[in-house]
């Protein structure tokens, strides 16, 4: 008897058909995979088989039960890491991980035995040593997804979902996971995991379910998985193609610089550096997580302030402006895309186009600080068919997309605010491969009109064929900078873990973008 079986499962929200005729089987002691593009119905699927949303029709088989509710699928042995990450902000790690646990387990703990269990657990996992009694609030963007991640393990379910709940992870994170993963199998738990990261389940998962627009179109094996196969059938077209699509565009050299960063010290004891980008470049920003990369890409952005160093924007040759605030960098056209749309992006209660609108409103307001209506959609039609965003009504609230599609939103929201510079901070963190093509288009035209880009990425693969430099931070500065022809696996890993030595990085990086004069092409 398997662990899951689904057939002919559907789904409607509004006008938006979310799974018309979803099917899956999984196995105990198996990883299988769900995978395919956003809007698929990936995320649909693992709140139906978590009891949080019914389905419409057909046929639910989970643990020989059809959970109706949360509650309900934990009794069962149904866990699931969604995401979104469920978290009370002002509470302890602890009091977190042991949120509403008391129910589920044979005897009541003591405060104590949480405590206890919490650090050992999490210390496991995250590979540092790590505060019960801190809050949540204070912790890190990858702390909260181990707690979360925690809290599931520690109700030892029999069917335990991942819902790209390793997106907040870095290298390093990530396949302290899958080893977590494949103990977990080899205890006979079935592990459902919907993800994006397809060079990754490649390696590791023993089966894949392939979802098109709501619809299974295919189970691959372990024997068949290949990300080309993979791609194909996600897409409908050829995925080795798609995956290795490169355009030729133009990189106008200059001598100045669209954005830099002068002596920033990003911790005491570290050595300050230079930092810069200039126009039609798109440089690449990796390290492990902590090592202060996030930090300095909102530094550049005017989120937070430098403690040394200073951040400038340069108008043209003869003048600059110092950023040190978020209204700053708005000013001067410097815009901020962030990976952590929940907290950083969204506005739950509001529409998909009042999403959207929110950074516009100031530009279109007519007389009287009314909105034009008519400006606003139309800006976001054209911002729609860009990025491909899908949708029943532009009216619906935001929530009613998948992930995926939610970022395309507040990445819409940036391109459509006419930027000299972008920074992005993880920007395709729970999106398709498909949806990162197409914003890499995007940033490459971009680029090619004279416009800068900043782009920290969790997963370094996305910097192959498509960055101009990557430069990498290690242990709280920044460690190595790598020209195009430079940008590899081997690489971006040894500097990420310090190997080699520091190099004097200002030098390096104006005479390889500006030793040539007017414009140089980029394969």
């Amino acid at each position: 008897m398997p662990a899951i079986a689904l057939s002919n499962v559907t789904k409607r929200f509004g006008e938006t058909k979310a799974l018309q005729d979803a099917s899956l089987t999984a196995e105990f002691g198996e990883i299988h995979a769900i995978v395919g593009e956003n809007g698929s119905g990936k995320s649909t699927l693992a709140k139906i088989l978590s009891g949080i949303v019914p389905a419409d029709g057909g046929t639910i088989d989970v643990l020989g039960q059809i959970p109706r509710t949360p509650i309900e699928a934990i009794r069962y042995g149904i866990s699931t890491i969604f995401q979104e990450m469920m978290l009370a902000e002002d509470l302890t790690i602890w009091e977190n991980v042991f949120a509403g646990a008391d129910g589920f387990w044979t005897r009541r703990l003591s405060v104590s035995e949480k405590r206890a269990q919490t650090r050992a657990v999490l210390e496991r996992l995250a590979d540092c040593e790590i505060d019960p009694d801190a809050p949540v609030a204070a912790m890190p963007l990858s702390v909260k997804q181990w707690i979360v991640i925690a809290r599931a393990l520690l109700q030892e379910p029999k069917v335990l979902i991942f819902d790209e709940s390793s997106a907040a992870l870095d290298l390093e994170a990530t396949a302290r996971l899958h080893q977590e993963m494949l103990k977990l199998k080899d205890k006979g738990v079935c592990v459902i995991l919907v993800t994006h990261r397809i060079a990754e389940l490649v390696k590791f998962a023993d089966v894949a379910t392939v979802l098109r627009d709501g619809e299974t179109v295919g189970r691959i094996g372990r024997d068949e998985m290949t990300e080309e196969t993979l791609l194909r059938l996600m897409s409908a077209t050829d995925g080795k193609a798609a995956a290795r699509a490169r355009e030729k565009r133009v990189v106008s050299s200059t001598h100045k610089p669209a954005l830099e960063a002068c002596g920033i010290g990003l911790a005491s004891g570290k050595p300050p550096f230079d930092f810069q980008v200039f126009p039609g470049e798109i440089v690449g920003i990796a390290g492990l997580d902590g090592a202060g990369q996030a930090d300095f890409v909102r530094m550049l952005s005017g989120i937070q302030a430098a403690p040394r160093g200073t951040v400038r924007v340069w108008e043209d040759a003869n003048t600059s402006h110092g950023i040190r605030t978020l209204a700053e960098a708005e000013a001067h056209r410097i815009t901020y895309v962030s990976g952590d749309r929940k907290r950083e992006g969204l506005f739950p209660n509001l529409s998909i186009l009042e999403n959207f609108g929110m950074a516009l409103y100031d530009r279109i307001a007519g007389r009287g600080g009314l909105i034009d209506r008519k400006q606003l959609q139309s800006a976001f039609d054209t911002e729609k068919a860009r990025l491909s965003i899908k949708f029943g009504a532009s009216s619906d609230k935001i929530t009613t997309l998948s992930g995926g599609n939610q970022q395309k939103v507040l990445i819409a929201r940036a391109f459509a605010l006419n930027p000299k510079v972008i920074v992005l901070n993880d920007p395709t963190r729970g999106v398709d491969i498909g949806t990162k093509q197409d914003l890499y288009r995007h940033l490459r035209d971009f680029a090619s009109d004279g416009g800068a880009v900043v782009y920290l990425s969790t997963e370094i693969e996305e910097f192959f064929d498509f960055a101009d430099r990557a430069d990498v931070f290690f242990e709280g500065a920044l460690f190595a900078s790598f020209p195009r022809g430079e940008i590899n696996e081997e690489n971006l890993l040894g500097a990420m873990f310090g190997q080699g030595e520091p190099i004097a990085l200002a030098d390096a990086i104006e005479h390889e973008f500006t030793q040539g004069a007017g414009k140089e092409e980029v394969a």
